[in-house]
């Protein structure tokens, strides 16, 4: 195949793959001065209507939920011929299925890639997609930092083959399909072993459970261990742990209800299955603390929700003892000793692509990540979410795998309804962690606070902090 010059303004360098529906190239950003792949439309496909049309919903799927466990698309066009082509961001590290061709990785690693792929999965799921195709092939690395040098990234990547700290993307967006949308008359789609078996039925309904199987297909060539009940095509690796071979034997079962609903589930069985092994071999649980990324004047928080970015001070504007994010949409009443920072709610964008509002408070919020007996918290609001979640979903699949759950309970604070579970005795981390979700007046969004209350700071302490939020449109 001869590599065309330019496709739009990029320079093209290199054939990157062949697709069935697609050709991928690697160009130049003369813009930004960095590599991008440009996915185009096979020429054979040009004028089927169906197939063009899920080659632009791929870039509209990305373009919308723009996440960073997703492959990014930076824009979309049109060649000389009609052909649609999708500029994406470039995954330097390959793909999945280049790294198995050498074999399976370290036990540890394929749990830990495993985890990350089933997070990227439940990113699509929470916003009612489910992927239809998730492959070794489809699953791409990335080096952290989009000034990566390509050829020092292949380095590292051959001293140690399977390196931590990489990022893990979900591409091939291609099959697809919205959750409303995945039953009734829907064209076979997948790949063979790794697709699951009511995908093979036009009638059937396709939802993430579906995903789940495949995810369980993943886990079953990174780890060696059998993947269904009706027989191993591998005997486990030894030092697989047997409550990990239990939740991927579920998770492929070829009947959906008795999978793994969604892929949230799954990871939380899978983080579940590797911390009880950590107990009984007498080895230290590896808390999901959340990460600190640093800042121009304040460390950023991450939480399960997301990260509060663009981390400037945010001084009260509301009157005393209050504080609010850079949009002020977000109102929260300080208590005493506490301050805000942050503004953004990094990897949770509205429509037109800026980061929906956040904010955290605590009376330091710089070693609020790192100090688990720092009280503070975090105050999200995000149209977007509100589309697909209810505030008891929304809290129902932020689970704390480690810690003891109360009952969910439902308190008025604020003028809103707020749907409120605490997690208690957690081993590591913040020992105490409240998950709040509540929908906004007047389309303002769905409003998400997660607590970690000071000490002897029960339920009253939480109302009353629910009780200073105010969100607006």
């Amino acid at each position: 195949m001869t590599a065309p010059a330019r496709i739009g303004p990029y320079r093209i360098e290199r054939l990157l793959g062949v697709g069935s529906f697609a050709t991928v190239w690697l160009g130049h950003d003369p813009s930004l001065d960095a590599r991008v792949a440009i996915k185009v439309l096979a020429d054979n496909w040009s004028h089927d209507l169906r197939v063009r049309e899920r080659f632009l919903e791929e870039g509209r799927l990305l373009w919308r939920l723009d996440h960073e466990r997703l492959v990014r698309v930076h824009a979309v066009g049109e060649l000389d011929d009609g052909r649609p082509y999708l500029v994406m961001a470039w995954a330097e590290g390959g793909s999945l299925r280049d790294r198995l061709e050498a074999g399976p990785p370290p036990v540890e690693a394929g749990l830990r890639l495993l985890r990350e792929i089933a997070s990227g999965a439940a990113v699509l799921h929470a916003n009612g997609i489910v992927h239809r195709d998730l492959t070794p092939g489809n699953i791409l690395f990335r080096a952290h930092g989009t000034t990566a040098d390509p050829a020092a990234h292949r380095v590292a990547v051959t001293r140690s083959g399977w390196p931590d700290g990489e990022r893990v993307l979900i591409a091939d967006l291609g099959l697809a399909k919205a959750l409303a949308a995945a039953s009734g008359l829907t064209a076979r789609a997948g790949t063979p072993g790794y697709m699951a078996p009511e995908q093979d039925d036009p009638l059937a309904i396709v939802d993430t459970s579906a995903d789940v199987y495949a995810l369980g297909r993943l886990g079953s060539r990174l780890l060696g261990a059998p993947p269904a009940e009706s027989g191993p095509e591998a005997a486990p690796r030894r030092d697989v742990p047997p409550g990990v071979v239990d939740v991927l034997r579920r998770a492929t079962s070829p009947r959906p209800g008795n999978r793994f609903p969604d892929a949230a589930a799954f990871a939380a069985a899978l983080d579940r299955a590797t911390a009880r092994t950590r107990r009984d071999r007498g080895q230290p649980v590896a808390g999901r603390r959340p990460a600190v990324v640093a800042g121009a004047a304040l460390a950023a928080v991450a939480v399960l929700a997301g990260t509060v970015s663009d981390s400037t001070w945010v001084h009260p504007r509301g009157g005393p003892g209050t504080g609010q994010d850079a949009t002020r949409r977000i109102t929260v009443g300080l208590p005493d000793g506490w301050r805000a920072g942050g503004s953004g709610w990094a990897g949770q964008r509205d429509a037109r692509g800026s980061l929906d509002p956040a904010v955290v408070i605590s009376p330091d919020p710089a070693r609020w990540p790192a100090d688990p007996g720092l009280p503070g918290a975090f105050v999200g609001l995000s149209r977007g979410l509100a589309a697909h979640y209810s505030p008891a979903r929304y809290v129902a699949e932020r689970p704390h795998a480690d810690c003891t759950a109360s009952p969910p309970r439902i308190t008025r604070q604020g003028g809103l309804t707020w749907v409120v579970v605490a997690f208690t005795g957690c081993p590591t981390g913040k020992p105490v962690l409240v998950e709040a979700a509540a929908i906004g007046p007047d389309g303002a969004g769905l409003a998400y606070v997660q607590v970690a209350p000071p000490a002897g700071g029960g339920d009253d302490f939480v109302d009353a902090l629910l009780a200073g939020v105010r969100v607006r449109r």
